[in-house]
């Protein structure tokens, strides 16, 4: 019935539907720029990985598609005018069905990707592939480990009981998590006098994080060089888009001139 309402909405509207994928703070910065857009209804999809996820402006919908099938299934019944791609730099499995799923419908495709965090001076960091690679080089550098890569990817690091870590996510693992750990329940932005504290007082003497960029975590990697910390960061996969940018004002733009709207 929902699927129903959806599909409606954008014939009678006379608006032409643009599809943001991501529960992002890039998504919704796209959200929020095309809120009163004329011709043009967006509606947010989230993955529905968090149980209180943050909603941008306007109609959202949470949960997956149903793989490639589904996603190409849904474009051609909801007659997508565009797809946004603003998931996070690591959701390479979306990205990639949002990819082949545009293609098999022909709906033009813009992949929003912040660019990447670059190493300043005074900064120690190994850059690794995996969380595997992570942990496989964390016995050589620390003991104290600040863990920031989220609550989905704490196996890797299940088996190293001579460490300790902190894990700082949004919510709990349900996975294989370090016998050592101690769970740290936050959700960003981060000031870096509040990251500085965190490290001393948890006498962190390495910290593991993935690639993501932005600001709104940044002030962890600031901290880490004012305190001489050795960062592992994970590098991203490899994201094939047919075309890219690296803001929310740029994608709003892009969905502004690929479906001839105007701001309202």
């Amino acid at each position: 019935m929902g699927a129903a309402r959806e599909r409606e909405g954008a014939v009678e509207s006379g608006r032409r539907l643009v599809l943001v994928l991501g529960g992002t703070s890039d998504a919704r910065a796209v959200a929020e720029l095309l809120d009163g857009a004329e011709g043009v209804r967006v509606l947010s999809s989230l993955a529905g990985r968090t149980k209180a996820p943050v909603r941008p402006v306007g109609e959202s919908r949470v949960g997956g598609f149903g793989g490639v099938e589904g996603l190409t299934a849904w474009l051609r019944e909801n007659r997508a005018a565009a797809v946004v791609d603003a998931t996070h730099p690591f959701a390479a499995r979306i990205s990639a069905n949002a990819v082949a799923a545009c293609a098999a419908v022909g709906v033009p495709l813009l992949r929003l990707q912040r660019p990447g965090w670059t190493a300043r001076d005074g900064d120690d960091w190994r850059r690794v592939a995996s969380a595997h690679e992570a942990a496989a080089v964390l016995p050589g550098i620390g003991r104290r480990v600040f863990l920031t890569t989220g609550r989905l990817e704490t196996a890797p690091y299940a088996r190293l009981d001579d460490l300790w870590f902190l894990l700082r996510s949004v919510e709990a693992p349900d996975g294989d998590v370090p016998r050592n750990l101690e769970l740290l329940l936050d959700r960003g932005p981060f000031a870096f006098d509040d990251e500085v504290g965190l490290l001393r007082r948890h006498r962190i003497d390495v910290l593991v994080t993935k690639d993501s960029g932005g600001t709104q975590t940044a002030a962890k990697l600031d901290a880490a060089r004012e305190l001489g910390v050795p960062v592992v960061m994970i590098s991203r996969p490899a994201v094939a888009a047919p075309e890219s940018v690296a803001s929310a004002a740029e994608a709003a733009e892009w969905v502004r001139g690929t479906c001839g709207t105007v701001r309202g």
